[in-house]
């Protein structure tokens, strides 16, 4: 069985490092309308790493899915027609109005339902795929029997689903905080993330549960262990999340699910790589790992810090004045950065000196630090690890090399041929040498894209100086790559139409921004009784946010009566609404 890994990429150099790595696809933004505002890209950039990526048939996603107003739809018809001639191999989209304008327009470009659709039952996967959208990009929150379900209730439409990376705390699509507190709208790629501030936790009658603490900040997902049971729910696409996320980052993670996918299933790409480090996911940022609620309810946020924890070290066992002792089999280097826990709150140092000893290193800090005896030590800037993620990883195709008949004949893994005319010469007077230096030279892959599997000779190769075999395998290689350019195929969008939509009456949850999607919904039987709440904000009390992440949960509350209500730093206070049937909590306007 094929799977894809999908892989971000803020730009056009992480995007060609996504794919040295082993991604089989990556997501991009375009110059506008991605929900990433600070990841665009020109059409020119796309278009190299379009090029870039289908030399190994790997596959170029590109986001344009945030909603929009009617003025932005023209805009961005033109912009997915311009990604089409690109060669790009699919869009993303949020907005139903986008889609009613490509609806009739032919495009072959696959169109992808983006996470932001709010892709989270079986009924709503039907309905977009009665559409005829190719892929569908799940919500982060479903368990493995509800993706199974998906899966075999809806059998002919790709099912990608995220595999690892930061997690939003709302069912993506119906997080509305950031527009209510600041105009900054989710939906239209510009969130603030409130919720990786602090709040305080206050209970009916306004006393403190709990004080500044980040209530609504999650750890970050890691689906690792459950790779193979994704795949038997069937899963497709195991997508990286970090379109902001920095190239070494992307490299690291990448390199550690295509190692770990290798192991379950065949790539849907081409090529193998070679890593000069060995890929470690703790050691990139992490806020801590939760596998969220792939297999049931877990301890699932991070109250602490939004920033980095990294990778537990050791201990503190002594502390001298500046100096600490830690028990641990690491090497610590100058500039690591390394953190603790002080009362709950996450504290950290650098490390000016460190001086290894038997299984416990001294490091000097840069600044007094409030740690004793037991304290665990997290590195969450690991020097030496970040210098190895910057050597550069190689992908390279397999091929055999067959000498037959006057000719040289390639193959590669994916069974593409070309041969060249072996020239002509003198004979050999010492054959056996001369097709030694033949296997020889045209062993010498170096920075090429493809490696020697095996050379057969079967034919006596003439006499011919090491600068003419150096062309010869120059030039076979180039004859391959074009071949291999030539013969890749994009898959086709199947013809759009509209379905029969009686999941709910479209309200501002539906986020129908403009008169297209108004006009989307009708075509599909569904009247629109409210517009996007970035268009009004209704006059009756509405969700800000839903989300299965349950603060009584996480603080032990379950059974305790009575309702909660969050505090933000500027005092104002947010009612917290529990639906314990479904295990869901909801984030509500202010009361008057």
């Amino acid at each position: 069985m094929k799977t894809e890994l999908l892989a971000p990429a803020k730009n056009k150099e992480t995007a060609f490092a996504a794919i040295d790595c082993g991604a089989d696809a990556v997501y991009i933004g375009a110059s506008s309308f991605g929900a990433r505002q600070n990841a665009c890209n020109s059409l020119d950039d796309i278009k190299e790493v379009v090029e870039y990526a289908h030399k190994f048939f790997a596959k170029v996603y590109v986001t344009v899915n945030t909603i929009l107003t009617d003025e932005e739809l023209v805009e961005a018809v033109e912009l997915i027609k311009s990604l089409d001639k690109s060669g790009v191999d699919a869009v993303l989209i949020q907005d139903m109005g986008l889609l009613n304008k490509l609806i009739g327009f032919h495009l072959s470009i696959p169109i992808h339902a983006s996470t932001q659709c709010d892709n989270r039952t079986s009924e709503k996967v039907a309905f977009l795929n009665k559409i005829g959208l190719s892929r569908v990009v799940l919500a982060r929150e479903l368990s493995l029997e509800q993706i199974k379900k998906i899966h075999e209730e809806n059998p002919d439409i790709e099912l990608e689903a995220f595999v690892h990376g930061a997690l939003c705390v709302s069912y993506s699509g119906q997080c509305y905080l950031s527009q209510f507190i600041g105009g900054r709208s989710a939906n239209r790629g510009e969130c603030a993330q409130p919720c990786r501030k602090k709040y305080s936790i206050l209970d009916d009658k306004g006393n403190i549960v709990k004080e500044d603490t980040y209530a609504l900040c999650l750890k970050d997902f890691n689906a690792s262990a459950n790779i193979k049971d994704m795949i038997d729910s069937g899963v497709y696409s195991f997508k990286i999340e970090g379109r902001l996320k920095d190239i070494g980052y992307v490299k690291n993670v990448v390199s550690y699910y295509r190692q770990l996918l290798d192991k379950y299933s065949e790539k849907s790409s081409s090529g193998k790589s070679i890593y000069p480090y060995v890929p470690d996911v703790e050691k990139s940022f992490n806020r801590g790992f939760t596998d969220y609620f792939l297999k049931g309810r877990t301890n699932c946020f991070n109250p602490n810090s939004p920033k980095s924890k990294g990778k537990f070290i050791g201990k503190v066992c002594g502390v001298n004045g500046n100096v600490i002792y830690i028990e641990t089999g690491m090497d610590i280097h100058p500039q690591d950065g390394l953190c603790y826990l002080n009362k709950d709150k996450m504290e950290g140092f650098l490390v000016n000196k460190a001086e290894r000893g038997n299984n416990k290193t001294a490091v000097y800090t840069n600044k007094n630090v409030n740690v004793s005896v037991g304290t665990k030590i997290y590195r969450n800037v690991d020097v030496a690890f970040e210098k190895e993620l910057l050597q550069p990883v190689k992908r390279q195709i397999e091929v055999g090399v067959n000498v037959l008949n006057n000719k040289i004949e390639l193959t590669d893994e994916d069974g593409i041929s070309v041969s060249v005319a072996m020239p002509e010469g003198e004979a050999a007077k010492n054959q056996q040498r001369m097709n030694d230096t033949f296997v020889k030279q045209f062993s010498k892959t170096g920075d090429s894209d493809f490696y020697i599997k095996e050379i057969s000779i079967k034919y006596d190769v003439p006499f011919l100086p090491v600068s003419e075999l150096n062309r010869l395998r120059r030039d076979a290689f180039e004859k391959l790559m074009s071949e291999r350019l030539a013969s890749y195929k994009r898959e086709k969008q199947k013809e759009l139409k509209y379905a029969q939509f009686s999941l709910f009456t479209p309200d501002y949850r539906a986020n129908v921004h403009n008169k297209s999607a108004k006009e989307f919904y009708e075509k599909c039987g569904a009247g629109v009784n409210e517009m996007s709440l970035e268009t009004k904000l209704p006059k009756r009390q509405v969700e800000l946010m839903r989300t299965k992440h349950c603060i009584k949960y996480a603080l032990n509350m379950c059974k305790s009566p009575g309702n909660l209500y969050l505090q933000d730093e500027k005092n104002v206070i947010y009612p917290l609404k529990f639906d314990c049937k479904n295990c869901e909590m909801t984030v509500l306007t202010p009361d008057n």
